[in-house]
């Protein structure tokens, strides 16, 4: 059997179990249902790009890879990705958070201790400097040292299992040179946030948008479908 059609068995599994827990949760005001979020129905994988440090958008990160995934991995997506605010319980119905932009910014306390959360009862931040962007960097760093300050973000090995789900991704490519490795924080086994330095927004798949100088890794469609699957298996 393949792998993607390995994938695909498993997913229907845990899809099914994460809604029977998502509508447990729903009924005690924890976890929002998201057939309500999109206007998807319950068997519809969604994901969401949010808002943080009060009104800055996760706007220029290419939604394609959620048709890639399924086309690949036989799972349902949205198709487009949805928009909500870091600090509202709206972001409990996504497996999957995605957030990027360039410049400096400070997230408010009511959006740490949201993403804490998010992460800690089974949810994945994914985050990517836009155009390479330092002082974003810089602020998603002092950030993660104040949510997560008792765990260090450290570089991801390409033999992480982040590397190898619908995919077998032996090495990251970019548009000058060899990339930073991805970084990340793990959750006891399970890696929660995964953060790239030089940038998984694929621009090219985003009308509208560019990477502007940056050093974007120009494999990032793929690596963003397994990373959507590691999200929904773990």
């Amino acid at each position: 059997m393949s792998i993607v059609r390995s994938i695909a068995l498993v997913l229907t599994f845990s899809l099914g179990a994460a809604l029977c827990a998502a509508d447990d949760a729903a009924a005690t005001n924890v976890i929002a249902d998201p057939a309500l979020i999109g206007g998807e129905s319950e068997s519809t994988v969604q994901v969401a790009h949010v808002v943080y440090a009060s009104d800055k958008s996760s706007e220029c990160f290419a939604d394609h890879f959620l048709t890639r995934a399924e086309k690949d991995s036989s799972i349902t997506t949205s198709g487009q990705l949805h928009s909500v605010k870091l600090s509202e319980d709206e972001i409990y119905g996504f497996p999957l958070l995605i957030m990027t932009g360039e410049g400096a910014f400070t997230m408010t306390e009511a959006e740490r201790a949201k993403l804490r959360a998010f992460v800690q009862q089974g949810g994945f931040l994914l985050a990517s400097a836009g155009c390479s962007s330092t002082e974003w960097n810089t602020s998603f760093r002092r950030e993660m040292a104040k949510v997560f300050a008792d765990i260090p973000m450290q570089p991801i090995s390409m033999d992480h299992l982040i590397f190898h789900t619908v995919y077998d991704i032996e090495r990251l490519t970019a548009k000058k040179g060899t990339p930073k490795p991805l970084e990340g924080i793990h959750i006891g086994s399970r890696l929660g946030v995964l953060y790239s330095q030089d940038g998984l927004n694929d621009t090219k798949h985003k009308k509208g948008c560019c990477c502007c100088g940056g050093n974007e890794i120009t494999n990032a469609e793929m690596v963003n479908v397994n990373i959507l699957v590691y999200s929904l298996l773990h």
